[in-house]
């Protein structure tokens, strides 16, 4: 089979062949457009995502005081008195494990409040009747972890 050639076609294959080759990489304010670009985006993207990373840290904070408050409870619906720590939560298989505190990131910074008389002014056993994160930090609510 043949091939035919089209009036014109060599020169239109140079043209486009100059083109191509002649090009050789973006100028200096392409390329400070796209940065700016790059910046204006991450500066909107960053303090959006930092807020994220802390309300996940609180839901993890508030359902770790939860299933604490809960074993709390259940301790004294068995044995009529508070536990001494959160290390006898564990012992007696309340808790698999003390969680890490997701703002101080350790195990040992939770608070404990001892308890209070009862309504009828007898001191109840035991030292721990709440529990509390150590972290200084104040949420995103006002209120400092430590009061959760």
């Amino acid at each position: 089979m043949a091939h035919f050639i089209i009036p014109g076609e060599k020169q239109m294959i140079r043209t486009l062949t100059k083109r191509l080759t002649d090009r050789r990489g973006f100028t200096l304010m392409e390329l400070l457009t796209v940065m700016l670009i790059a910046g204006i985006l991450a500066s909107i993207a960053v303090p959006s995502y930092k807020r994220s990373q802390i309300r996940a840290r609180e839901a993890v904070l508030s359902e770790d005081l939860y299933q604490m408050r809960r074993a709390i409870d259940a301790y004294f619906a068995d044995y009529a008195r508070y536990p001494d720590s959160l290390e006898a939560l564990v012992d007696m298989r309340y808790l698999r494990a003390i969680p890490r505190d997701p703002f101080t990131l350790q195990t040992r910074t939770w608070t404990c409040k001892p308890p209070e008389y009862n309504q009828l002014g007898n001191l109840i056993d035991g030292r721990c009747f709440d529990v509390f994160s150590g972290s200084k930090k104040i949420g995103l609510n006002g209120l400092p972890y430590f009061e959760w």
